[in-house]
């Protein structure tokens, strides 16, 4: 692994699973329903893109590749190239 990979923020909508196990209040469940979904900030290496996803990596060394963060393209809102790679 090399620095050719670039350095991205992606802004993506997370699907969320909101209540308790178990029976909820209804009342908080309809707030909850009604919420919008997080948005979601991540940085990292852009390792993988195809029409259905792209895959980040945060952190590299000689050795080995921290774990992969696979966002789908339908959750994204947003991508800013923070460093183009080389």
């Amino acid at each position: 692994m090399n620095a050719k990979y670039p350095i991205i923020e992606v802004l993506w909508v997370d699907a969320e699973e909101v209540g308790q196990l178990g029976w909820n209040d209804p009342d908080e469940v309809i707030a909850d329903a009604s919420a919008d979904c997080p948005i979601v900030h991540s940085v990292g290496y852009l390792i993988f893109e195809s029409e259905a996803h792209i895959s980040l990596i945060r952190a590299y060394h000689s050795d080995g590749l921290s774990s992969v963060e696979k966002i789908p393209k339908g959750f994204i809102r947003e991508i800013r190239v923070l460093r183009e790679g080389l």
